[in-house]
């Protein structure tokens, strides 16, 4: 809040300043600069609290500061754990649905349920797998089951790292057994 009035106050006073001292072209070019600077997304500290949380994302970037920044990482993270809880918040939320379990690996999002009778299973297995596309970028493989049993298979690698070495084969099985369910369009 202090940060928007800040910058509020400073686009004002520049204006003001600009208005008032238009026969120097360097005051417009350094206040031009400290407004960029001042909107660089880089300066900003990550939400921590709940007020942080409402706000809403921008950025603006030059094409001198994109060239100058070219060395900084800028890959993208993903907190697969918030993910996974969103994806099966958003399933149980549609009538049908008892429990619902999603695994997020790096490129894989695995979605097992058990739903009740009155859900077909196609359209479970369409409710299921659109709300994990909707939510994961577009490389993600995403694979659904009704298969109930699955869901404790899925619990196994909850805990599991990346680079364990049954991991890939375990991920594979259950990727397979998937696979004999309906995967919805």
């Amino acid at each position: 809040m202090t940060r928007m009035l800040l910058l509020s106050l400073l686009l004002i006073s520049a204006a003001l300043a600009g208005c008032a001292n238009n026969d120097n072209p360097d005051n417009a070019t350094d206040e031009r600069d400290q407004i960029t600077d001042e909107l660089d997304p880089s300066n900003e500290s990550a939400p921590g609290n709940s007020e942080q949380d409402k706000k809403l994302g921008y950025v603006r970037y030059t094409k001198d500061q994109l060239n100058n920044d070219a060395e900084r990482d800028h890959s993208v993270r993903i907190d697969r754990t918030k993910l996974a809880n969103m994806i099966t918040r958003i399933i149980l939320r549609n009538d049908g649905f008892e429990e619902v379990a999603t695994l997020v690996t790096d490129k894989e999002v695995l979605i097992a349920y058990d739903k009740n009778d009155q859900l077909k299973e196609k359209e479970a297995a369409e409710i299921a797998k659109k709300t994990a596309v909707s939510a994961v970028p577009g490389y993600f493989h995403v694979y659904v089951s009704g298969d109930d049993t699955l869901i404790q298979d899925i619990h196994s690698l909850h805990n599991s790292n990346v680079q364990d070495d049954s991991y890939d084969n375990t991920l594979d099985i259950i990727i397979r057994e998937m696979k004999k369910s309906p995967q919805g369009d």
